[in-house]
């Protein structure tokens, strides 16, 4: 029985040290928490076959997955670590509001897994770290221009790469619902002017990318996202009553422009991630990460300005600015590949797959993972009735451990003792009744249950001497002393027994225990979401997580009692059956001597 409770102690804490979330290494020891953030390019995620490479991932925090708890007020202590939980990641927040519970953070993942699943980490938690964001270097350096729009109302909007192509003049309008965070509005007839760096030039031939967001306020002939003209070479990226093109002028051995064919129309007042590449041969267009359009055509040489939502040349070109809202405007010096563009679509949008968020977990102490939040949410009649089944659980392990130690002993003494009557019952039936009980021989008999009721078979027996010394012994004599061993085996079975209605207890009770406080958490749990009027998964399922916790607590004491208690109530019967047999031993064979002339008894 030791054995076994050894082993089972043994699983339950390697089943501790199995708890989702929990890793071995923690990154440093300044930082109190993390959260493993999980990038799943599997089937069940973003499906993704082949990999984008470096990626600025779009980390969404709100106070589903997130609590705002432990972070300093700006999110300044935030730091990203990559898979090995040791090589930091360059990171920057877009938004970071703890009172409404939003963050919107880029993180640089190196390398972007392809049909598998990857860990990163969120540490947080040390009030004394400075900011660490680097928006410059969360960018690769192809990145030339890349506007989230954050910026406070009226001001120009900020380039966050590295190059500072910040723009001339601020867009018409800042709003709040953008598809991530703030977004910038336009009204058709203020474009928004880019700034004419060598950052932003494009070579004759060269590769480029335009990807933005976009959100059409009506549809429209031939309004303009993005306009670039050097005289009489241009990039113009717009929608034609709502289907996405690109047109060039200026291309080498044609007079006039070229224009990706004709695509399904994006609809209006909703958002459509378009983006538009060039690689030196192939003018593309991709809606939604699709491909939609495309042309054999090469970039002209362009180093001018070039505005948004706008068109450079006027009206009389043709073409009119754009009238909706833009997100997330990117330029790049190369042509981004169909995997990257794909993979933005899918995880810039309001509902990705590919980013799993994990539990909040705290470097030291109680509380790691999962088990962590169930912990957290754990009400104070729900502790009172775990505290309850602990100290079942608890007096039940010492009972099973007492218990099986008792029986042990005894078995392993009753096997000696037997050996021993056997040796010397046929020449002298009481002849064991003597021994020292300090010698080794009268320790080992006096942990017998055995020789305990052979002592008081030879009491009786040395009770009955008549006035000659001579032991004397009847029909009525031998039934007598039969009454006296079956009283002696009833106390041996009580000592047996003792102690074994707390594990009855713990068997019957625990798993009762567990569910009242269940049922307990449970109705406290729908009474407050009642009373804030918050009815969601997020509100529900900690406080019914925490609830279970009772149960699951109570399955935890029953269990390992019901296990103990078989093992011991079987230990305890063959105990038991032996006592009976040797008792029907031993009065047979005082029968036995009785009716024998060479009878052997004390005192013969």
């Amino acid at each position: 029985m030791k054995r076994a409770l050894f082993l089972f102690l043994s699983a339950v804490t390697v089943l501790l040290g199995c708890v989702p979330g929990v890793a071995n290494a923690w990154w440093q020891n300044d930082w109190s928490y993390r959260k493993a953030i999980t990038i799943d390019t599997s089937p069940k995620g973003a499906n993704l076959a082949e990999s984008a490479g470096r990626v600025p991932l779009l980390i969404r925090l709100h106070s589903g997955n997130f609590q705002f708890d432990g972070l300093e007020d700006n999110g300044a202590d935030i730091r990203f670590v990559a898979t090995d939980d040791k090589t930091p990641l360059n990171y920057h927040i877009e938004q970071y509001d703890a009172v409404l519970g939003v963050a919107l953070i880029w993180v640089d993942v190196p390398q972007m897994p392809a049909g598998a699943t990857e860990n990163i980490w969120m540490y947080y938690g040390n009030k004394k770290a400075p900011d660490g964001a680097k928006a410059a270097e969360t960018f690769d350096p192809d990145y030339t221009l890349v506007y989230h729009f954050d910026g406070a109302a009226g001001a120009p909007a900020k380039d966050v790469t590295a190059y500072g192509n910040n723009a001339q003049n601020a867009p018409a309008k800042t709003v709040e619902d953008g598809i991530i965070g703030k977004a910038a509005k336009f009204d058709g007839t203020t474009p928004l002017n880019l700034p004419a760096s060598p950052s932003l030039a494009v070579s004759a031939g060269g590769s480029f990318t335009f990807s933005a967001w976009v959100k059409p306020a009506a549809l429209a002939p031939n309004t303009l996202i993005y306009g670039r003209r050097d005289g009489a070479n241009a990039l113009l990226i717009g929608l034609d009553n709502g289907a996405p093109f690109a047109e060039i002028d200026g291309v080498p051995g044609s007079t006039a422009p070229v224009r990706t064919p004709a695509a399904q129309p994006v609809p209006a007042s909703q958002w459509t991630y378009l983006a538009v590449t060039a690689d030196g041969k192939n003018l593309t267009v991709y809606a939604n990460g699709k491909q939609v359009a495309q042309v054999a055509a090469t970039l002209p040489a362009l180093t001018s300005a070039a505005t948004v939502a706008g068109d450079v040349a006027g009206s009389t070109a043709g073409f009119a600015g754009f009238n909706g809202t833009l997100d997330e405007l990117r330029l790049s010096k190369v042509a981004r590949s169909a995997a990257l563009i794909s993979l933005d679509s899918f995880s810039q949008g309001s509902e990705s797959k590919l980013v799993n968020y994990g539990a909040d977990e705290k470097q030291s102490g109680f509380g790691f993972g999962y088990f962590g939040v169930i912990v957290k949410s754990v009400t104070v009649d729900a502790w009172v009735v775990i505290g309850i089944l602990l100290a079942m659980a608890a007096i039940s392990w010492v009972v099973m451990w007492n218990k099986a130690s008792y029986v042990g002993t005894v078995d392993k003494a009753n096997n000696y003792f037997v050996q021993r009557f056997r040796e010397v019952a046929g020449r002298h039936l009481v002849g064991l009744a003597h021994v020292d009980e300090k010698s080794n021989e009268g320790k080992r008999l006096y942990q017998s249950s055995l020789y305990r009721l052979y002592k008081a078979g030879v009491h009786e027996i040395h009770s009955r001497v008549d006035n000659n010394g001579r032991t004397v012994i009847t029909t009525e004599s031998i039934e007598a002393i039969r009454a006296s061993m079956d009283a002696t085996l009833v106390r041996e079975n009580q000592r047996l027994s003792k102690s074994m209605v707390l594990l009855t207890i713990a068997i019957s009770g625990g798993p009762f225990l567990g569910l009242l406080g269940t049922v307990v958490g449970v109705m406290i749990t729908f009474a407050a979401i009642a009373a804030a009027g918050d009815v969601n998964v997020n509100a529900i399922a900690p406080g019914i997580a925490a609830a279970l916790l009772a149960t699951v607590t109570g399955l935890f004491v029953a269990i390992p009692a019901l296990f103990g208690y078989n093992y011991l109530l079987i230990r305890n019967k063959n105990v038991t059956a032996n006592m009976q047999v040797f008792v029907d031993e031993f009065v047979t064979r005082l029968a036995e001597a009785h009716r024998s002339p060479d009878h052997a008894l004390a005192g013969d």
